[in-house]
């Protein structure tokens, strides 16, 4: 996997675009002069939550004796069943009532950090353990573009409007599909071969 492919992965499974209408719904009790500082203090947390799972996930394998093939195949599932969740969306699945300020969920994790990325990280930094300074660039370039997007998260809106937003995310759905089988693929020939 390349670094741009990793990027892409990465930023497929965060779906900035995909979780507006939820971060905005999640931002509502916040003032609006509050909500860059509050995205961006949720941004940092996800950031640290991500690097803590791409530096310490090898570790974090070995304690819990996981196989690589495990982690591939888990990893395609619970991709599928997000991907799924995209394209089909349930409307009930938005909390419309937060009544104060979010703090680390639902906007840092799971809705950036959430745990078809974190497991992402862990295939990833598993299958090829040399390629760390890959991984951390493809992860910060993701973190960058969503960061980017969830800060102009209001202009956004207004211009993509519902329709376009349910759009993208479904599209990205389609595109994390994909992905998720041939990660589930991938495990099964590892899995195969030994």
């Amino acid at each position: 996997m390349t670094t741009l492919s990793a990027t892409l992965l990465l930023l497929t499974i965060m779906d900035p675009l995909g979780n507006l209408p939820a971060f905005i719904s999640a931002l509502r009790p916040v003032s609006v002069e509050a909500r860059p500082w509050v995205i961006a203090r949720e941004l940092v947390i996800a950031l640290l939550i991500m690097l803590g799972f791409l530096f310490c996930g090898h570790w974090l394998l070995g304690l819990l004796q996981l196989r690589e093939e495990a982690l591939f195949i888990s990893g395609g599932i619970v991709l599928f069943l997000i991907a799924l969740k995209m394209i089909f969306p349930d409307p009930k699945s938005v909390d419309e009532d937060i009544h104060s300020e979010p703090f680390i969920v639902p906007l840092a994790t799971p809705f950036i950090a959430g745990p078809s990325v974190l497991a992402s990280l862990l295939v990833m930094v598993n299958s090829q353990p040399e390629a760390m300074g890959k991984w951390l660039v493809a992860l910060l370039m993701a973190w960058g573009i969503t960061a980017g997007v969830l800060l102009l998260s209001p202009l956004i809106v207004r211009v993509l409007k519902e329709r376009g937003a349910m759009a993208v995310e479904r599209l990205m759905g389609m595109l994390l599909v994909m992905i998720s089988v041939q990660m589930f693929l991938n495990g099964l020939e590892h899995y195969l071969k030994r």
